[in-house]
């Protein structure tokens, strides 16, 4: 099976670093994001894998190039202008043979057990959401508690990991978004899938503070030992 990563982003909030640097090269612990993909990928068995890039996509290319140890097949499906999550799907399908197939965003750490999607295609992970605020327990208007960065109960957020149908072709645009244009549409048909991941790792990395937080908790006991590549 096929994965492809979604690597084409051009990761403004996180300028200046992405000045420079393509947001996939962004150390997380001294780990660029992409290898940290790959490795993640390699770890469920899948060593075959599409790379959808565009923004700095040769810096990427390059870095690859140099890393000689992954011992997989690394392909590149390159944007030549933005073509938003689904456009960059629909553009590297052309390179996949098989019935189905894996997506991840680029930009994610996570520790989501990608064999328990597998069972079916158009299958979305679902990650019970975790708010990074405290929150705040309110009757008749008095506050009664507070509670810090606490999860938020049976409310399910998508974390972008999916087990696509290569037939998903079909639907999707040239340009625009898996999530808002194609997800919907699935859904309002009933074709579309979910498993429940509780107490995943699950960290997008969209600021500098989203660095932080994840170097700390994939060097924590708790999470250490599955980033032990």
């Amino acid at each position: 099976m096929k994965a492809l990563i979604l690597a084409g982003g051009r990761g403004k909030r996180l300028r200046p670093l992405t000045d420079k640097i393509p947001k996939p090269l962004i150390l997380i612990n001294n780990i660029p994001l992409i290898e940290r993909s790959i490795k993640y990928l390699k770890k469920f068995g899948i060593n075959d894998i599409i790379i959808c890039s565009g923004y700095k996509s040769k810096q990427i290319e390059n870095f690859l190039k140099k890393k000689k140890n992954f011992n997989c097949k690394i392909e590149f499906s390159i944007e030549k202008t933005p073509l938003g999550t689904a456009g960059a799907i629909k553009k590297a399908t052309q390179k996949i043979l098989d019935d189905s197939f894996i997506v991840i965003n680029g930009d994610i750490i996570t520790n989501i057990n990608l064999r328990k999607i597998l069972k079916k295609p158009n299958t979305i992970a679902a990650n019970e959401l975790k708010t990074k605020f405290g929150t705040m327990e309110i009757k008749n208007s008095k506050i009664t508690a507070f509670n810090e960065k606490t999860d938020v109960n049976d409310i399910w957020m998508n974390p972008g990991v999916y087990h696509l149908s290569s037939n998903i072709r079909r639907i999707l645009p040239k340009k625009g978004s898996l999530e808002s244009i194609v997800f919907p549409k699935l859904a309002k048909k009933n074709l579309l899938y979910t498993v429940k991941f509780k107490n995943a790792l699950w960290h997008s990395i969209d600021s500098h503070k989203d660095i932080e937080l994840c170097s700390n908790d994939i060097k924590s006991k708790k999470y250490s030992k599955f980033f032990k590549y």
